[in-house]
C-alpha cells in the first residue's frame, strides 16, 4: 500500500493549467516496476503529465468538444479513477478530482500486472490514496483562501508528507500542521509506540462522538423512455477524545431487516482489520450481485483529531421525493407546474425543504400569477429564481403542488446564464435536510460502539441525511440525460 506520486494542479476557470506541486518516490517506482512487469509504465516528466491529464479531463487547452477515445459511451467514467496517455502506453491507476479550482492526483502502486486491469476493490492502495488525496483537500481548504496563504500551505507540504506519507507509504491521511511540529528526534517515554496518527494525548473522561450522513442525488425526467436516476453516498465521520497512547475502538454500523446494503466502502487507515466481505460489495460492476448487509465492525486506534471513518454509496428502492416538472410557453406567458410527492417510508420531519425553480436565459420576471397548495413562494431579488418553501413537514396527504404563470422582461447581462437550459429545457432542484434519520436505515448506538479503556465512556450517536444535486427537469422538453455510473 504506497504511493508512485504525488500533484497538486492549480485549474482555474479560463485559465491553464498548471503543477503547484509533485512528489514522487522512486523506491515505490522501482516496486511498480518489478510488479507490473511486462504491463509497467513509467511516469512521466511533469509537463507530459499534466498535459495527459488535462486532455484526460477534459480540461487542456483548445480541446475538442467530443474526443471519441475519451468521450465514447464505452468510456463512460464510473469512478475519479482514470488511464492517462503516456509513451510507454496508458498509466493506470491515476486518482484525480477536483475541488475549489485545484485538482488533487495520486497515482497508487498496483502490486501485480495491470493487463487487463483489476478490479479496483482488489487494490489496496485505491482507498488509502484517496484518503490522503481527502486529507490534502481538507488541509488545502482549511483557514483563508488567500493566494497567500495557499502559497504558505505549497511550502508546507514536502514537510507535512514527509511526516504523513514517508517514502511513499501514508501512514497519516489527516495533513494536520502540527505534524510539522513533532521531532522524529524527540525520546518517547511511553513503553507502546504510538501510531503516527496519535499525535497528541487526551486527558479526561472517555467520549467518542459517531455521525452518519448520507447526500442523496438525483436526476428525475418523467418520461417514459428516460429513467429517473438516484444514488445514496455515506461519510461516517467520528471523533474519539480517550486517554492512552493506542486505545483500541470498535466501531459497529447496523442496518434494519428491510435496510439497503451498503457498497464501495472506503475505510481511514486507522482501521486494524477488517472483513473481506465489507469490502468487495461494489456497485461499479453492473453484474455483480454480492450483498453484505452487516453488521459492519471496523476496529481501529482512532486519531485524535475528528476524522471520516468511512465512505460508502447504496442504492436505495426509491428516491425520498419525487416530483415532475412542466413548462410550457403559451402565447406571451410560460405556464408551469411543480408537483412533489415524499416517500412514505421517509421521515416527515425536515429541518429545512424547499424547491428552486430558476429560469436562465430570459429577462426579469415582470409578471407572476401561482397557486401553492402548501408552503410559500418567494422571488429572487435578481427576479430569475422562484423559491417555493415547503417548511419542515409535507401534509398528511405527503402530496404538495405549485402551478402558475410567468412573464419575462428582455433580456439583459445581469440576468443568469445557462447554455444548458436553452429553450424549454429548465429544471427545479431541492434542497431539503433530515435529523436523525438515513435512506438506507444505517445506525450505530451505544451499544454498537466498544472502547478499550479504563472509565465508563460517553458516546454520542446521530445521523442526517442532505440533499445533493437533486434535479427534475421540465418532462415538455429536451434534458440531459445522466446515467446511475456518471453520478459517483
Amino acid at each position: 500500500m504506497a504511493l508512485r506520486g504525488l500533484w497538486l494542479v492549480s485549474q482555474e476557470q479560463g485559465a491553464q493549467g498548471s503543477l503547484l506541486f509533485s512528489r514522487r518516490y522512486p523506491t515505490v517506482e522501482k516496486r511498480a516496476k518489478d510488479f507490473n512487469g511486462a504491463s509497467y509504465v513509467p511516469v512521466p516528466e511533469d509537463g507530459p503529465f499534466l498535459k495527459a491529464l488535462l486532455f484526460e479531463l477534459g480540461l487542456a487547452d483548445g480541446d475538442q468538444h467530443f474526443v471519441e477515445r475519451r468521450d465514447s459511451c464505452s468510456r463512460i467514467n464510473k469512478t475519479s479513477v482514470y488511464a492517462l496517455q503516456a509513451e510507454g502506453g496508458d498509466l493506470w491507476p491515476v486518482l484525480a478530482f477536483q475541488k475549489s479550482g485545484l485538482i488533487y492526483v495520486a497515482l497508487p502502486l498496483v502490486e501485480q500486472s495491470i493487463i487487463p486491469p483489476p478490479p479496483l476493490f482488489n487494490i489496496s492502495g485505491i482507498s488509502q490514496a484517496f484518503d490522503l488525496l481527502s486529507g490534502l483537500l481538507a488541509f488545502m481548504s482549511s483557514g483563508q483562501k488567500t493566494e497567500a496563504e495557499r502559497g504558505t500551505k505549497i511550502s508546507q507540504l514536502p514537510n507535512l508528507l514527509m511526516q504523513a506519507c514517508p517514502l511513499g507509504t501514508p501512514l497519516d491521511t489527516n495533513l494536520n500542521p502540527s505534524l510539522l511540529e513533532s521531532s522524529p528526534t524527540t525520546p518517547s517515554t511511553h513503553h507502546q509506540k504510538p501510531p503516527a496518527w496519535r499525535t497528541g494525548s487526551y486527558k479526561g473522561r472517555p467520549h467518542v462522538n459517531v455521525c452518519i450522513t448520507e447526500k442523496v442525488k438525483s436526476v428525475q425526467y418523467d418520461k417514459r423512455d428516460v429513467a429517473d436516476m438516484w444514488q445514496v453516498y455515506g461519510t461516517v465521520t467520528c471523533k474519539c477524545d480517550i486517554e492512552g497512547t493506542a486505545p483500541n475502538v470498535t466501531v459497529g454500523l447496523n442496518l434494519p431487516a428491510n435496510g439497503s446494503p451498503l457498497q464501495d466502502i472506503l475505510v481511514h487507515p486507522c482501521v486494524t482489520s477488517l472483513d473481506s466481505a465489507v469490502l468487495t460489495s461494489s456497485s461499479v460492476d453492473i453484474l455483480d450481485d454480492s450483498a453484505f448487509s452487516g453488521p459492519y465492525k471496523f476496529p481501529l486506534i482512532p486519531p485524535p483529531d475528528l476524522f471520516n471513518l468511512c465512505f460508502y454509496t447504496s442504492q436505495v428502492p426509491v428516491p425520498p421525493i419525487l416530483g415532475f416538472y412542466q413548462l410550457k410557453e403559451e402565447e406571451s406567458h410560460w405556464k408551469f407546474s411543480v408537483h412533489l410527492k415524499l416517500h412514505e417510508s421517509v421521515k416527515n420531519a425536515f429541518e429545512f425543504c424547499e424547491a428552486r425553480v430558476p429560469f436562465f436565459n430570459r429577462g426579469p420576471i415582470i409578471h407572476l400569477e401561482y397557486k401553492v397548495s402548501y408552503g410559500q413562494l418567494e422571488v429572487s431579488k435578481e427576479k430569475s429564481l422562484l423559491v417555493w418553501i415547503i417548511g419542515q413537514k409535507f401534509p398528511k396527504s405527503l402530496e404538495v403542488s405549485l402551478t402558475g404563470t410567468v412573464a419575462f422582461g428582455p433580456a439583459s447581462q445581469e440576468q443568469p446564464v445557462d447554455p444548458v437550459c436553452a429553450g424549454s429545457t429548465a429544471y427545479v432542484k431541492l434542497y431539503f435536510r433530515i435529523l436523525d434519520f438515513t435512506l438506507t436505515g444505517c445506525y450505530t448506538d451505544q451499544h454498537s460502539i466498544q472502547v478499550f479503556s479504563s472509565g465508563k465512556p460517553k458516546i454520542s450517536t446521530a445521523r442526517e441525511v442532505l440533499s445533493s444535486d437533486y434535479y427534475i427537469w421540465n418532462s415538455k422538453a429536451p434534458a440531459p440525460v445522466v446515467y446511475r455510473t456518471l453520478l459517483f
